[in-house]
């Protein structure tokens, strides 16, 4: 994602959350030309990928591309985590699965 512009008084509230120790300092910023890049020294690959998750949903994106999410689940009423594309890319995945371990099934209860 593109670093946030920020101004003085932003760049301030950021150094007050780095003391107190809060989650909300982490980001990339960009201050008069300056890329300020905060984030966890040696943070594991999981925890990263939390964040970049959790960070999308509430934004609305879909959490492989980034894209905008514009379908809600109608059951729950939230946006949906993926955008149309990979959405059907999964279910198109998971239709053409079930179809061949039925068939699959089918062929070895044949034989014995």
């Amino acid at each position: 994602m593109e670093p946030t512009k920020i101004t003085p008084q932003t760049l301030q509230k950021i150094v007050d959350n780095l003391v107190n120790g809060s989650e909300d300092a982490r980001g990339s910023y960009l201050y008069k030309g300056f890329r300020l890049q905060i984030s966890s020294y040696k943070a594991s690959g999981a925890e990263r990928t939390s964040r970049l998750y959790h960070k999308r949903r509430e934004l609305g994106l879909c959490i492989r591309c980034g894209k905008k999410v514009g379908g809600k689940n109608p059951k729950s009423g939230k946006l949906y985590r993926l955008c149309d594309d990979h959405r059907n890319i999964i279910d198109s995945r998971t239709s053409g699965s079930n179809k061949q371990s039925a068939k699959g099934s089918n062929s070895i209860s044949k034989k014995r």
